[in-house]
């Protein structure tokens, strides 16, 4: 089994990721994830790495520890940022800058520059996102494995990390391992934890399981996206999530003070189908001008024809329990029962062996009187009532309709 890597250097070719250990940390509908990547140059030149990252979250924070060098990252202006790095880089010493591919704005990719000959620097990531919800309730958190393939549009940059080819290495020679230990709490309780990697026994921390720690299992193999599923037993109870927020922060900044976040999930029942029955009546035009062809091109199919052809796929695609009847109109008109009968089997079988029978022998044009005699029968209580006219100059039906009401 083989599957990709997408830890690149600029020579691309897989980096020297050692391991990557994933601390997450649920509360109710928001995650906290802090992952680090552990780097060991074990080639003879100093190199440059970088990797795709999922852009569906808010970064926060990134530092790195250089063999056992603290360097801790600053937000600035993105071409200050760059100017820094490269001017960094090409003085030879360590840095790191995160930021936005240009091409697409859900990717993030870390440069990882100037890892001397067997140095050791460990990258930490911390980032929030929300997590979405599934079709079932749960919520669902995925660690994602790659970046996918993406369509390359026309105009975009050449240096963009979504035009790189990713190698494709063996799952048994996997250049790192990964570690994952999640811990999940909610004010109402947690029924279960699913994921689609083996993970280790589910670890209540309170008796009424409204805080659980959970972990990948020894041995598990970064195979493919790592996923959470997490259930809560009242996901559709509104909660509150309060934050204290850091006081050693400058008094101006929105992290000093404390934050809420409210989670409001509501249970809105599914729309009920709409009521599938009533009451269908259709005109068939009879007239001696449905003898016509269709077109003016040889062999045309004939109007009556086309129209008897229609007639049978509407009647086909009734629901049973509504009701039915057909008109056939000319000078006189002709219905094929004498009230509205209800749709089954048999009553659709003799409108079919009736509809067969048609011709186009009943003269004139006289619409009016046949809907005269619909909208002047009974209804029928509960099922609307719906007519359809199967006529060459059908743009005339709503004229005759407003004149029978």
């Amino acid at each position: 089994m083989v599957r990709l890597c997408d830890l690149l250097t600029h020579q691309e070719e897989p980096a020297p990721l050692k391991s990557i250990s994933v601390t997450l940390s649920i509360c109710e509908f928001v995650a906290g994830v802090s992952a680090t990547l552990n780097y060991e140059n074990e080639g003879k030149v100093p190199l440059e790495a970088f990797f795709p990252m999922d852009g569906d979250s808010a970064v926060y924070s990134i530092k790195a520890m250089v063999d056992g060098k603290k360097i801790m990252a600053e937000l600035q202006e993105k071409m200050k940022a760059h100017t820094n790095y490269e001017n960094a880089i090409s003085q030879g010493h360590q840095a790191f800058l995160l930021e936005e591919d240009m091409s697409s704005r859900d990717v993030f990719y870390c440069n990882v520059g100037n890892l001397h000959p067997g140095s050791k620097v460990a990258v930490t990531l911390k980032y929030v996102q929300e997590l979405p919800l599934e079709a079932d309730g749960a919520l669902r958190y995925v660690l994602p494995a790659i970046l996918n393939p993406r369509y390359r549009l026309s105009g975009w940059p050449e240096d963009s990390c979504l035009n790189m080819k990713t190698p494709v290495v063996p799952l048994e020679d996997l250049p790192y391992t990964l570690s994952l230990v999640a811990t999940i709490s909610s004010q109402h309780g947690i029924e279960r934890i699913q994921s689609d990697c083996p993970l280790s026994p589910i670890e209540y921390q309170e008796d009424d399981k409204t805080s659980a720690q959970v972990s990948l299992a020894d041995g598990c193999r970064f195979h493919g996206d790592a996923e959470l599923l997490i259930y809560y037993s009242e996901v559709h109870t509104p909660s509150v999530a309060v934050e204290m927020g850091t006081p050693e922060t400058k008094p101006d900044c929105l992290m000093g003070g404390p934050s809420a976040t409210v989670s409001f999930y509501p249970n809105i029942p599914e729309a009920q189908p709409p009521n599938t029955c009533g009451e269908f009546v259709f005109l068939m035009d009879r007239s001696g001008s449905m003898q016509g062809p269709m077109s003016k091109q040889d062999k045309s199919q004939l109007r009556i024809e086309a129209a008897k052809e229609t007639l049978i796929l509407l009647l086909k695609s009734l629901s049973i329990g509504c009701y039915f009847n057909v008109y056939g109109f000319g000078t006189p008109y002709e219905a094929f029962f004498l009230n509205s009968v209800n749709y089954s089997q048999y009553t659709m079988e003799e409108a079919l062996r009736r509809v067969k029978l048609m011709r186009a022998d009943l003269e004139g044009t006289e619409i009016l009187t046949p809907l005269q005699a619909i909208y002047r029968g009974p209804l029928i209580p509960g099922d609307p009532l719906l007519v359809q006219s199967k006529k060459s100059n059908i743009k005339y039906l709503d004229q005759w309709l407003s004149a029978v009401i």
